[in-house]
């Protein structure tokens, strides 16, 4: 499995309150994650650190083999991130109201599973082709599947970043999960919504197409990319690459 990841602050924020991470489990699968911090003081920074950390010590640790398995896995292990985050943000009043995005994919030797909550995104590349996994739980993305806003008017919309699921802030959380199959030459990219909101389709599939970079070139033009539209937020991009030989 080749990966390679880019997180930057972007031109106008502070701090960065993306995090990412890439992990191996003991029974050899692998996990890719993005989060996006929000709200707090330093909240944000610190939610979306827990949950990739957290997520990831506890993925190495595991030695689960079959999707059943890690489909359970992942709802149990960010339910109790959830509480977790919860009862960090109460003992703390600058973390009040702190919570996350979180898009990970969870690799199996020919299966994957997909598993998000907010506008982080995940995406999988075949064939000069860009595909997004993943459906934004956002406001502007209920108007838009509600018909009261077109998809180009959602694009600058001022209610764009409203959120309307994440991790931390609600008591239960609902993870969407979605399951699918390799197929040979899958390049998979998760993102925070600094990369997607400033980068477009076309331009990602540009960089993604060239056969003559790196992956970490790749998660470099990306990110510079962003900067150069204005980089009004932070920027995260990571790739992975499965190693077909080594699918069974």
């Amino acid at each position: 499995m080749n990966y390679a990841y880019v997180t930057d602050r972007g031109k106008v924020r502070l701090n960065n309150e993306d995090q990412v991470g890439f992990f191996t489990s003991k029974s050899g699968l692998h996990l890719a994650i993005v989060a996006d911090g929000i709200g707090g003081h330093q909240g944000g920074e610190v939610a979306s650190e827990m949950v990739v950390s957290h997520l990831g010590h506890y993925f190495s640790e595991s030695s689960f083999t079959t999707v059943t398995e890690g489909q359970a896995w992942l709802e149990t292990t960010v339910a109790a991130e959830n509480s977790l985050i919860n009862k960090r943000a109460q003992q703390f009043s600058d973390l009040n109201g702190m919570g996350t995005t979180l898009v990970c994919i969870l690799f199996f030797n020919d299966q994957y599973l997909v598993a998000h909550l907010g506008d982080s995104r995940a995406y999988v590349f075949h064939v000069g082709s860009l595909c997004q996994l993943t459906e934004d739980h956002s406001l502007v993305n209920e108007m838009v599947k509600q018909g009261k806003i077109s998809a180009s008017e959602a694009q600058n919309h001022p209610q764009k970043n409203i959120i309307t699921r994440t991790l931390g802030i609600e008591k239960e959380v609902i993870l969407d999960i979605s399951r699918a199959t390799y197929r040979n030459d899958d390049l998979f990219m998760l993102c925070s919504d600094g990369l997607t909101n400033m980068v477009s389709t076309a331009q990602i599939v540009h960089i993604l197409n060239d056969v003559t970079t790196s992956l970490k070139e790749k998660c470099q033009l990306l990110v510079a990319q962003a900067n150069a539209a204005g980089g009004p937020d932070n920027i995260t991009a990571l790739l992975v690459q499965q190693d077909m030989e080594g699918v069974r």
